[in-house]
């Protein structure tokens, strides 16, 4: 049944309301917006991070909190689009990382902590035999993709020159495919499959497969709304790359952080190559590549015909540092099962809420991820997350700041090991008292 133009109207003048009081209420993350554009366009350097009317300007953090520049403190939900596990200033990060800067940086050799940083990633997830740093996911995934081509051109496939993707995949800023791509994407020949659609995309294996090289997909897609991939449909990828002597690739950028040995070990579904990213190195810059010892020995500068990969800061001493301290200390693979054995409660609690209220609103995701979506639609597919009511997620976004939350303007959540329950309780009023005010606008 459509909403009713009242309904409609009424929705409007909230989110207007809205709208103003957090102008009203943020005139110093103002201020910093307008000296911003006097050097950067838009003063913004991060997409992701511009909001209309402005974003907010963060001036510290601690523990599980922010405080922006206008005083106001807020409760960390959204974690830094999940690189921000750990929190603000870990004790055990923290001193890591003085520690290093004790020694000195920026060696432009080896130092003692990269070698014992991969070997913490080649024993945890289970597709990775050996591994390189990058700077960031992204640069994994380019990585990655160029060393699928060289592979399969080195093992009797030199035709094959494209790369499957998915709808709403996001793979960083050089390889995006929600909302119908970005002019920016690196120009390789896509082909653009249906997320979850089984018979969809063995169709454009039947058609395509002999011309694809690589198959890129998260395992749940995190930027378009924490979409999990079925089962069957991942397997299903195994079988027919396999088959076809593709590479699988498995973006788990995101994801890696859902279970000890990623999204790939809690499945079951094993890729044979893997890029990472966001929390591994500790809250630092951080990316990186692996998988089969046979496409990773490409890049081995022992042997003939190695391929190269450079880059400054690969093992910059800090991200080394940090990476070893977080993810072999504190995001140990018993952390990883409490934060995401947490985030299912609180994701559990969320949706009864919202089923109970009768309102069009629910979460998706997986473990310690998940998503907001204003309407009633199973979320399973592309379409159904198109159908989310966006100006009642603008909304929800406006209430959740103004109640202290902190939170993306999509609905992403992405909690930390520092969220306790009070936090946890908190967050879930919050979004208890939206519900209740606002439920007569949730149709």
């Amino acid at each position: 049944m459509p909403d009713s133009p009242l309904v409609n109207s009424d929705l409007q003048s909230a989110l207007a309301e809205a709208r103003q009081a957090y102008v009203d209420r943020n005139p110093k993350s103002f201020a910093r917006q307008q000296e911003a554009v006097q050097a950067m366009p838009g003063g913004n350097t991060r997409t992701t991070l511009h909001n209309s009317p402005f974003p907010l300007t963060v001036v510290k953090g601690a523990g599980c909190r922010l405080w922006d520049a206008d005083g106001h403190e807020y409760i960390d939900v959204l974690g830094e689009y999940t690189a921000g596990i750990y929190g603000h200033s870990h004790p055990v990060i923290r001193k890591a990382i003085d520690k290093a800067l004790d020694h000195g940086w920026n060696f432009a050799g080896r130092n003692e902590n990269e070698g014992k940083l991969a070997r913490l990633i080649a024993d945890r997830m289970p597709s990775i035999d050996l591994v390189r740093f990058t700077n960031s996911g992204t640069e994994g995934n380019v990585m990655a993709l160029a060393g699928a081509r060289v592979f399969a051109q080195r093992n009797g496939r030199p035709k094959a020159t494209k790369v499957m993707v998915f709808h709403g995949g996001y793979h960083g800023g050089v390889l995006y495919f929600v909302s119908g791509g970005s002019p920016v994407n690196v120009p390789y020949d896509y082909v653009v499959a249906p997320y979850n659609d089984i018979e969809g995309t063995k169709a454009l294996f039947a058609k395509h497969g002999d011309e694809v090289f690589a198959t890129l997909v998260e395992p749940m897609q995190g930027s378009h709304g924490c979409l999990p991939g079925d089962p069957a449909f991942l397997k299903m990828l195994r079988e027919e790359t396999k088959a076809r002597g593709i590479t699988l690739i498995f973006d788990e950028v995101m994801t890696s952080r859902l279970s000890p040995g990623g999204l790939q070990g809690k499945l079951g579904v094993i890729p044979d190559m893997t890029t990472l990213g966001k929390y591994i190195g500790g809250g630092m810059s951080f990316g990186a590549f692996g998988g089969r010892r046979d496409i990773m020995e490409l890049f081995d500068p022992t042997k003939p015909d190695s391929l190269p990969h450079a880059g400054t800061f690969n093992n910059n001493v800090l991200t080394m540092a940090a990476g070893v301290a977080g993810y072999g200390e504190v995001y140990t693979p018993a952390a990883a099962d409490a934060l995401n054995a947490r985030g299912e409660k609180i994701r559990a609690r969320l949706n009864a809420i919202c089923q109970k209220a009768g309102v069009a609103l629910q979460f998706s995701g997986i473990g310690s991820m998940m998503t907001a979506h204003a309407t009633t639609r199973p979320i399973r597919t592309a379409a159904d997350i198109a159908a989310s009511n966006q100006d009642a997620k603008e909304l929800f976004y406006f209430d959740m700041v103004a109640a202290g939350i902190w939170i993306a303007r999509r609905g992403f959540v992405a909690l930390n090991i520092m969220i306790g329950d009070a936090e946890a309780d908190c967050f879930v009023g919050a979004v208890e008292e939206f519900v209740t005010a606002r439920k007569a606008l949730l149709k």
